[in-house]
Protein backbone atom coordinates (compact mmCIF):
# COMPACT_ATOMS: atom_id res chain seq x y z
CA UNK A 1 0.00 0.00 0.00
CA UNK A 2 1.24 3.49 -0.53
CA UNK A 3 0.75 6.86 0.21
CA UNK A 4 -0.58 9.55 -2.86
CA UNK A 5 -1.27 12.40 -1.77
CA UNK A 6 -4.14 13.10 -3.70
CA UNK A 7 -5.97 10.18 -2.10
CA UNK A 8 -4.79 10.33 1.59
CA UNK A 9 -5.96 12.33 4.49
CA UNK A 10 -3.40 13.81 7.15
CA UNK A 11 -5.12 13.82 10.84
CA UNK A 12 -3.77 15.95 13.14
CA UNK A 13 -4.89 14.21 16.54
CA UNK A 14 -5.44 16.21 20.04
CA UNK A 15 -2.10 17.90 20.43
CA UNK A 16 -2.43 20.50 22.82
CA UNK A 17 -1.18 22.59 25.86
CA UNK A 18 -2.38 20.45 28.60
CA UNK A 19 -1.33 17.01 26.95
CA UNK A 20 1.71 17.95 25.87
CA UNK A 21 3.14 19.19 28.90
CA UNK A 22 2.58 16.06 30.45
CA UNK A 23 4.35 14.23 27.33
CA UNK A 24 8.23 12.89 27.71
CA UNK A 25 8.51 13.62 23.55
CA UNK A 26 6.44 16.21 23.41
CA UNK A 27 9.04 18.56 21.64
CA UNK A 28 10.02 15.50 19.37
CA UNK A 29 6.19 15.24 18.37
CA UNK A 30 5.12 18.59 17.69
CA UNK A 31 8.39 19.21 15.36
CA UNK A 32 7.03 15.98 13.20
CA UNK A 33 3.69 16.68 13.19
CA UNK A 34 4.62 20.19 12.07
CA UNK A 35 6.49 18.43 8.73
CA UNK A 36 3.42 16.28 8.02
CA UNK A 37 1.56 19.43 8.09
CA UNK A 38 4.16 21.76 6.30
CA UNK A 39 4.53 19.27 3.55
CA UNK A 40 0.67 18.39 2.83
CA UNK A 41 -0.05 22.49 2.68
CA UNK A 42 2.82 22.25 0.50
CA UNK A 43 1.72 18.65 -1.46
CA UNK A 44 -2.15 19.37 -1.18
CA UNK A 45 -2.86 16.31 1.28
CA UNK A 46 -5.93 17.23 2.91
CA UNK A 47 -5.95 17.44 6.26
CA UNK A 48 -8.14 17.71 9.38
CA UNK A 49 -7.25 18.81 13.19
CA UNK A 50 -8.95 17.53 15.75
CA UNK A 51 -9.03 18.78 19.48
CA UNK A 52 -10.29 16.78 22.29
CA UNK A 53 -12.51 19.16 24.86
CA UNK A 54 -10.49 22.04 24.06
CA UNK A 55 -12.13 24.07 27.17
CA UNK A 56 -10.64 21.33 29.70
CA UNK A 57 -7.53 20.10 27.63
CA UNK A 58 -6.27 23.79 25.55
CA UNK A 59 -6.03 24.38 21.99
CA UNK A 60 -3.45 23.36 19.76
CA UNK A 61 -0.11 25.19 19.65
CA UNK A 62 -0.26 27.80 17.42
CA UNK A 63 2.93 27.01 15.20
CA UNK A 64 1.23 23.93 14.29
CA UNK A 65 -2.21 25.41 13.95
CA UNK A 66 -1.72 27.87 11.70
CA UNK A 67 -0.52 25.05 9.13
CA UNK A 68 -3.75 23.19 9.07
CA UNK A 69 -7.48 24.01 8.79
CA UNK A 70 -9.32 25.11 11.81
CA UNK A 71 -8.98 22.77 14.35
CA UNK A 72 -12.39 20.43 14.87
CA UNK A 73 -13.65 20.31 18.27
CA UNK A 74 -14.98 16.71 19.69
CA UNK A 75 -15.58 14.80 22.68
CA UNK A 76 -16.02 10.98 21.52
CA UNK A 77 -12.17 9.55 21.73
CA UNK A 78 -12.39 8.20 18.26
CA UNK A 79 -11.80 10.67 15.03
CA UNK A 80 -15.25 8.73 13.90
CA UNK A 81 -17.17 10.33 16.51
CA UNK A 82 -17.46 13.40 15.53
CA UNK A 83 -20.03 14.67 11.83
CA UNK A 84 -17.37 16.65 11.14
CA UNK A 85 -14.18 14.34 10.95
CA UNK A 86 -16.57 11.87 8.86
CA UNK A 87 -17.60 14.41 6.37
CA UNK A 88 -13.57 15.02 5.83
CA UNK A 89 -13.50 11.26 4.91
CA UNK A 90 -14.54 11.45 1.30
CA UNK A 91 -14.79 8.91 -1.42
CA UNK A 92 -11.03 9.96 -2.64
CA UNK A 93 -10.05 8.79 0.48
CA UNK A 94 -8.11 5.33 0.38
CA UNK A 95 -5.54 5.77 3.17
CA UNK A 96 -5.20 8.29 6.33
CA UNK A 97 -1.93 9.40 7.94
CA UNK A 98 -2.17 9.34 12.17
CA UNK A 99 -0.41 11.51 14.25
CA UNK A 100 -1.10 12.93 17.78
CA UNK A 101 -2.29 12.40 20.82
CA UNK A 102 -2.55 9.93 22.78
CA UNK A 103 -1.20 6.70 20.97
CA UNK A 104 -3.28 4.39 23.23
CA UNK A 105 -6.73 6.12 23.41
CA UNK A 106 -7.74 8.94 20.89
CA UNK A 107 -4.96 7.70 18.09
CA UNK A 108 -5.87 3.38 18.72
CA UNK A 109 -9.50 4.28 18.61
CA UNK A 110 -9.80 6.39 15.39
CA UNK A 111 -7.42 3.55 13.51
CA UNK A 112 -9.39 0.95 14.67
CA UNK A 113 -12.45 2.82 13.27
CA UNK A 114 -10.63 3.58 9.79
CA UNK A 115 -9.45 -0.15 9.72
CA UNK A 116 -12.91 -0.93 9.77
CA UNK A 117 -14.03 1.05 7.38
CA UNK A 118 -11.49 -0.73 4.74
CA UNK A 119 -9.23 2.19 4.61
CA UNK A 120 -5.49 1.63 4.81
CA UNK A 121 -4.24 3.41 8.26
CA UNK A 122 -0.43 4.58 8.42
CA UNK A 123 0.61 5.18 12.14
CA UNK A 124 3.39 7.92 12.35
CA UNK A 125 5.36 6.57 15.31
CA UNK A 126 7.87 9.59 15.66
CA UNK A 127 4.75 11.97 15.83
CA UNK A 128 2.31 9.36 18.32
CA UNK A 129 3.17 10.08 22.16
CA UNK A 130 1.15 8.64 25.39
CA UNK A 131 2.39 9.82 28.88
CA UNK A 132 3.51 6.00 29.71
CA UNK A 133 5.69 3.85 27.19
CA UNK A 134 4.45 0.88 28.17
CA UNK A 135 0.72 2.01 26.77
CA UNK A 136 2.74 3.72 23.32
CA UNK A 137 4.42 0.28 22.67
CA UNK A 138 1.36 -1.89 23.22
CA UNK A 139 -0.86 0.39 21.38
CA UNK A 140 1.34 0.27 18.75
CA UNK A 141 1.79 -3.71 18.77
CA UNK A 142 -2.32 -3.72 18.72
CA UNK A 143 -2.68 -1.68 15.86
CA UNK A 144 -0.16 -2.97 13.95
CA UNK A 145 -1.58 -6.93 14.64
CA UNK A 146 -5.01 -5.32 12.90
CA UNK A 147 -3.34 -4.11 9.95
CA UNK A 148 -2.50 -0.11 10.64
CA UNK A 149 0.88 0.55 8.83
CA UNK A 150 3.81 1.83 11.26
CA UNK A 151 5.67 4.72 9.75
CA UNK A 152 8.28 7.90 10.39
CA UNK A 153 7.72 11.35 9.14
CA UNK A 154 10.31 11.11 7.24
CA UNK A 155 8.90 8.24 4.89
CA UNK A 156 5.47 10.02 4.81
CA UNK A 157 7.10 13.07 3.47
CA UNK A 158 9.29 11.00 0.77
CA UNK A 159 6.72 8.87 -0.30
CA UNK A 160 4.32 12.00 -0.64
CA UNK A 161 6.78 12.55 -3.14
CA UNK A 162 7.31 9.25 -4.94
CA UNK A 163 10.79 11.19 -6.78
CA UNK A 164 13.50 13.04 -6.73
CA UNK A 165 12.17 14.94 -10.12
CA UNK A 166 8.81 16.01 -8.09
CA UNK A 167 8.64 19.87 -8.25
CA UNK A 168 8.44 19.65 -4.43
CA UNK A 169 11.30 17.53 -3.63
CA UNK A 170 13.99 20.05 -2.72
CA UNK A 171 11.21 21.71 -0.24
CA UNK A 172 10.47 18.44 1.07
CA UNK A 173 14.03 18.02 1.43
CA UNK A 174 14.46 20.57 3.38
CA UNK A 175 11.84 20.05 5.89
CA UNK A 176 13.50 16.92 6.83
CA UNK A 177 16.94 18.59 7.75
Amino acid sequence: MRLHPSRTLLCVIDIQERLLAAMPTATVLVSRAMRLAQAALLLNVKSVLTEQYPKGLGSTPGMLAEKMPPPLAKMSFSCCGSEEFNRSVDPTIETVVLCGLETHVCIAQTAIDLLGRGLGVFIVVDAVASRYAIDHETALQRLQSQGAILTTSEAVLFEWCGSAEHQYFQAIRTLVK
